[in-house]
């Protein structure tokens, strides 16, 4: 039987809706703040069933080192992209430019 993995994929998008317009974070690092460090492949299938949710802002989710890899599960591949850059984040050859500086971290960002 199909593991029910519906509130880790909330729990997911709970996040990616805090992370600011014009910052990108990685799967790696969702998956670190939600304590499932090593689950980064767990967060990007999180995201590509969150395609249809408009209030999940998947564009701004990318992997460790600034590739738009989840690109090719929006409408249109340069979706993502085009997304991004409405925000003031620069992507050339689907890679982001300048990553580290619109790098958001959620659990610096988030620390309680």
């Amino acid at each position: 039987m199909a593991k029910d993995h519906t509130n880790f994929f909330n729990n997911v998008y709970e996040v990616v809706k805090l992370i600011p317009a014009g910052r990108v974070t990685s799967y790696g690092a969702i998956a670190q703040y939600l304590g499932t460090k090593g689950g980064a492949r767990m967060v990007g299938w999180a995201m590509n069933a969150a395609h249809g949710l408009n209030d999940v802002p998947a564009h701004r989710v990318v992997n460790r080192s600034g590739v738009l890899t989840g690109r090719h599960h929006f409408q249109t591949p340069t979706l993502m992209q085009e997304r991004l850059e409405a925000e003031g984040v620069k992507v050339n050859g689907d890679k982001i430019e300048g990553f580290s500086e619109v790098y958001w971290e959620p659990i610096k960002e988030l620390e309680l």
